[in-house]
C-alpha cells in the first residue's frame, strides 16, 4: 500500500512582497517510523532545519551546516512512501522506509527514490532521561527518471 504526503508548496520570495507566504501546517510526529520521515521533510518545506536535522539519531546525524546548506536551493518538497518494513532484534526496533521524494529547486524540479532506515530502543526499556524516540540511522537517495506518482524506493533493514 502507497501513501501519500503532499505539503503544501511554497517559494521563497524576498520579504518585499505584499502577501504573505504560504506555509505548510506544522507537524512534529515520532510515533511511527513512517511520521519520522514525514516529519522531516514538513521541516524542510518549513525551512526548519534545524528541526529537521533533529530526526535523525545523535550517533548518526549529518554536520548541521552541511545539512542546511544542502537545502540551500530547495522550494518545496513532495514525499510518498511504501510499506514500511519493521523488526525487533535485542531490545531495539528496526524500520526501513522507501520513499519518493519530488523535490522543486531554484533550477527546477527532480524526483528521487530511495530509503530511510531508523531505530528506537524498545519504549519500555528506556529508563533513565533523556528519552530517545525513533531517529532516522541512514537515508539513501537517488535521482529518478520515474515521475513521482509511479516512483518508489526499495528498502531492506541491513
Amino acid at each position: 500500500m502507497i501513501r501519500t504526503i503532499a505539503f503544501a508548496t511554497f517559494a521563497a520570495f524576498p520579504v518585499t512582497l505584499p502577501y504573505a507566504q504560504e506555509v505548510a501546517p506544522y507537524l512534529d510526529d515520532r510515533s511511527t517510523a513512517e511520521r519520522v520521515v514525514a516529519s522531516l521533510y514538513n521541516a524542510v518545506n518549513r525551512q526548519e532545519y534545524r528541526r529537521a536535522h533533529s530526526y535523525f539519531a545523535p550517533r548518526t546525524a549529518p554536520d548541521l551546516s552541511a545539512f542546511r546548506e544542502g537545502y540551500a536551493t530547495t522550494q518545496s518538497v513532495r514525499l510518498r512512501h511504501g510499506e514500511v518494513i519493521a523488526e525487533g532484534a535485542a531490545g531495539t526496533l528496526l524500520f526501513a522506509v522507501p520513499v519518493a521524494i519530488e523535490a522543486v529547486t531554484t533550477e527546477g524540479s527532480a524526483v528521487y527514490t530511495g530509503c530511510y532506515r531508523l531505530s528506537q530502543v524498545q519504549p519500555a526499556s528506556q529508563e533513565l532521561p533523556p528519552f530517545r524516540p525513533i531517529g532516522i540511522d541512514s537515508g539513501e537517495l537517488s535521482e529518478s527518471d520515474t515521475p513521482f506518482d509511479t516512483a518508489m524506493g526499495t528498502c531492506d533493514l541491513q
